[in-house]
């Protein structure tokens, strides 16, 4: 990797690092150049009559050779550098490389859009992840790099003394990454099928092919110069877009500065559509279709027979009539499709309940972008039980996303990387910038492409609608739909369904922009979700091979093994990730955002009081801790598979959904983590006080300016 700049310079200490880093700019300033060179190609063989289908293939051809090209090229057998990048990322590219690590599909492709779906109550998951970097610099990543292993339970092992605390360790990891993994391997098939045109499935493993290649092959040292990479095009794609619709609304190409401005306009928008007798007209017959299946779900054997016997007689009318070829298919098909049992059928109606009362509100289902919470302080007991309930989901969402940002196993691993404790702390403050230049973006984002929507889509006519919406409902109806609801010939915002994991990715057609514009969005959705990836990837093989295989079964295997295992176990955490992933996307029961937020309560509850109570309190012990991170993670997986509807299907739960103070299970974690400090604690004191040793690695750790700050 030598003409690459990815191998250390010759020498050590202080010199040696600048001329490292000095041929880093180097590099990657190259690399930029390069990137956008073949922006500006793509765009003027777009001109000259490319097919959109061969841009999308160039991106994802390109751009997974190019990380593939970086794994080949970063290859290693070295324990250190394999795990931990051989200590040496300086402070600035490590924090480029945890923007694009933490910047995963979630981020790209799934805050912009929820914030659009969702307005003020969206800004919890800016709130959460921004704040929990200041956690983690205040209370981990300076500490675990003094420390200075490989992995986290690695520091669960030696603070609290033996497997049984690690192999707990090793349990929580798996499943945190495994979850928040599942999202981003989601994430890569949905852009692959829509901008190569490969089914769901294909573009999974095509994805994949590009983890698997870095990762494999370069451990740690290929996943971070690969995320240095990737965060360059995934910081491009997501600005260019936004800025080219803040200067064409407003002539402003600062987003940030005019979102406002914009905001204002949008809910006088909102005003006025809630008002609109045509939008008030597709309630009413949503309202209707929700009161009809109501109706058919209080005797559903009798409802059942007069839907078989209507579609038996539409069929039979159409073939007396000798309608079209294709009317009757179609009569045929909706006649198969008709439930079969009782149970089928009360499901069928319930979910046809569900979903039109969802659509008989205004807005389509909206709340109103600049209201912050749902219900009124002020109003009726509804009202004021409704705001209450929004306000304690809202502060819960914000904890448990600080606090998993704070313990997520494949973020705090990344500070392990740094040559010294002065660099991990100087990498967080990076870190932060990186992933604000995204966050602060991302609200304007999501108001801009509203009032895009709000006035350049919706009154327009069926047959005169933007392209983009037959190519995403070509791809998958459940993220966009329309249909003539009242017979109009006109669209109205109900009769409109858009799923917030489109909203990135269309926004530059939603702008009008070329499409090899769209082709980069979705190179940097790709690079999100894929440099996510790479890192929960290797978190999980790591916990595996080094802390369960090297460190409890085998202690004397030799580092060539312990690699190869590793290499190995990628492979079959990575399967069976896309198995899942399809799973999701087949059954449709789940989006990315929750997939990454439970994470993100599994991390907290596990992670988070046993990591800060082994830095800052000698007497936690080993029994305590393994107690408190069995009752919190515990607590937080039986909230959730209990009152998620996806999670209840997976494990066949039939019990009643039953959700405590009304919190909404992807906070979760808001139970586990006070559960698992008050069980370590508790714990703690009624068992034996940990040994000297014990005592004295946690003052070493506690100070990380002391003597041994290189580690």
């Amino acid at each position: 990797m030598a003409g690459l700049g990815f191998e250390h310079a010759a020498g050590s200490g202080a010199s040696a690092n600048a001329a490292f880093k000095k041929q880093l700019n180097k590099v990657y300033a190259w690399y930029t150049g390069g990137f956008v060179t073949f922006v500006i190609v793509l765009a003027i063989l777009e001109q000259m009559g490319m097919p959109r289908s061969w841009i999308g293939l160039a991106f994802l051809g390109a751009t997974i050779a190019l990380y593939a090209g970086i794994g080949i090229m970063s290859r290693t057998s070295d324990a250190a550098e394999y795990y931990v990048a051989g200590r040496r990322v300086p402070a600035i590219y490590n924090g480029m490389a945890t923007g694009a690590d933490w910047m995963s599909a979630a981020s790209f492709i799934g805050m912009a859009g929820t914030l659009y779906l969702t307005g003020y109550g969206g800004l919890a998951f800016i709130m959460g992840w921004t704040g929990g970097y200041c956690l983690v610099a205040l209370f981990l990543a300076p500490y675990l790099r003094k420390f200075g292993q490989f992995t986290i339970p690695d520091f669960l092992g030696a603070r609290y003394g033996g497997n049984i605390p690690r192999t707990i360790g090793v349990v929580a990891a798996i499943i945190c990454s495994f979850t928040y993994v599942i999202a981003q391997i989601y994430g890569v098939g949905l852009i692959t099928s829509r901008f190569t045109g490969l089914e769901f499935q294909i573009g999974v493993f095509v994805g994949l092919a590009g983890i698997l290649v870095c990762s494999f092959l370069g451990g740690m040292r290929a996943v971070t110069w690969t995320q240095v990479a990737q965060y360059i095009i995934l910081i491009i794609a997501y600005m260019i877009p936004v800025v080219w619709l803040a200067v064409k609304q407003t002539g402003v190409p600062i987003p940030q500065a005019v979102y406002g401005m914009q905001l204002a306009k949008v809910t006088e928008r909102e005003k006025a559509l809630r008002a609109d007798a045509k939008e008030l007209e597709v309630i009413g017959i949503f309202k209707a279709r929700a009161d009809e299946a109501d109706a058919k779900l209080k005797d559903v054997a009798a409802a059942m027979a007069a839907d078989q016997a209507a579609a038996q007689k539409k069929l039979d009318d159409l073939k007396a009539a000798n309608g079209p070829v294709a009317d009757i298919q179609a009569a045929e098909k909706a006649l198969a499709a008709l439930p079969k049992t009782l149970e089928d059928a009360k499901k069928a109606y319930t979910a046809a309940k569900t979903a039109n009362a969802a659509r008989s509100a205004p807005l389509g289902g909206m709340p109103s972008h600049g209201t912050i919470f749902a219900g009124d302080p002020n109003g009726d007991d509804k009202a004021k039980a409704a705001f209450d309930t929004s306000r304690r989901n809202f502060l819960a969402l914000i904890f448990c996303l600080m606090v998993g940002t704070a313990a997520l196993p494949h973020i705090l691993m990344r500070y392990y990387t740094t040559p010294s404790v002065k660099e991990a702390r100087e990498s967080v403050t990076w870190s932060l910038f990186f992933i604000f230049l995204l966050y602060f973006t991302a609200p304007a984002l999501a108001v801009l492409v509203k009032y895009e929507i709000f006035n350049a889509v919706i009154g327009t006519p069926f047959d005169k609608l933007p392209f983009w919406i037959s190519e995403w409902n070509r791809v998958d109806p459940s993220l966009m739909s329309v249909s003539d609801v009242n017979k109009d010939g006109i669209l109205q915002l109900g009769e409109m369904r858009i799923g917030g994991d489109i909203i990135v990715l269309a926004t530059p057609a939603i702008g009008g922009l070329p499409y090899v514009i769209s082709g980069m969005v979705a190179a940097g959705g790709l690079a999100a979700a894929l440099s996510t990836a790479d890192g929960l990837l290797l978190t999980i093989a790591n916990a595996l091979s080094h802390d369960l295989y090297y460190k409890m079964i085998d202690p004397n295997a030799p580092t060539s093994r312990r690699v190869a295992i590793s290499k190995a176990l990628l492979l079959v955490v990575a399967l069976a990730a896309a198995s899942v992933a399809y799973t999701v996307y087949a059954t449709k029961q789940a989006d990315i955002l929750f997939l990454v937020s439970a994470a993100f309560s599994f991390a907290a509850a596990a992670f988070f009081p046993a990591l800060v109570l082994g830095i800052f309190w000698k007497r936690a012990s080993s029994i305590g801790a393994f107690c408190g991170i069995a009752a919190g993670l515990g607590t937080t997986v039986y909230y959730m598979v209990h009152n998620h509807a996806w999670m209840r299907t997976l494990f066949g739960v039939t019990d009643p959904v039953s959700l405590w103070w009304g919190i909404q299970p992807i906070s979760a974690g808001v139970f586990g983590v006070p559960l698992g400090f008050a069980v370590i604690i508790i714990v703690s004191l009624f068992t034996p006080a940990p040994d000297k040793q014990t005592q004295e690695l946690v003052e070493h750790v506690r100070y990380p300016n002391l003597k041994g700050a290189r580690a």
